[in-house]
C-alpha cells in the first residue's frame, strides 16, 4: 500500500509540474517542507519553494520533470520513507539529475505531502542503484 502512495504522489507531482499546474503542485507539499543537500543552500523553506515553483511555471522555466527508479526505505501508518532519481530540465537546456530521499506525511486533512527532501550524492544514489 506504501508504495503505491508513494508511486502516486510521485506521479502526481510530475504531471502538475510539466503541466504547470502550479495550485495542485503546490498542494503535493507541505508548510513543513524542509529540501536539504542542495549546493550552496543549507535548507530551502514552503516560501521558497513556493516562490522558485511559481516563477518557474509561469515564466515557462520548466520543461520537464522525471522520476526514475524506487527504493522503498520504511514506512508506517502516516510517513513513507523512499528514494529516488530525479531528473528536471529547463527549456534552456539545463539539466539537474540527481537521487533524493522523500519523506511524506499524511496530513491532518488526510492528503500525503512532501515534508522533507534530501539530495543525495552520487555515491549514495549508486549504493542505492538509482543510478
Amino acid at each position: 500500500m506504501s508504495e503505491s502512495i508513494a508511486r502516486q504522489w510521485l506521479s502526481e507531482s510530475s504531471d502538475t509540474a510539466n503541466n504547470k499546474q502550479f495550485k495542485a503542485h503546490m498542494n503535493l507539499i507541505s508548510d513543513r517542507i524542509s529540501l536539504r543537500g542542495l549546493p550552496g543552500y543549507e535548507n530551502i523553506n514552503y516560501e521558497a519553494w513556493y516562490k522558485q515553483c511559481e516563477d518557474e511555471f509561469s515564466n515557462n522555466v520548466l520543461k520537464s520533470v522525471r522520476y526514475d527508479g524506487f527504493k522503498m526505505e520504511t514506512d508506517t501508518e502516516s510517513r513513507i520513507i523512499f528514494k529516488t532519481f530525479e531528473t528536471v530540465e529547463a527549456h534552456d537546456g539545463k539539466i539537474n539529475r540527481h537521487g533524493i530521499e522523500v519523506l511524506l506525511e499524511k496530513e491532518g486533512d488526510g492528503v500525503w505531502r512532501l515534508v522533507q527532501e534530501r539530495i543525495l550524492s552520487e555515491d549514495e544514489s549508486r549504493e542505492n542503484g538509482l543510478i
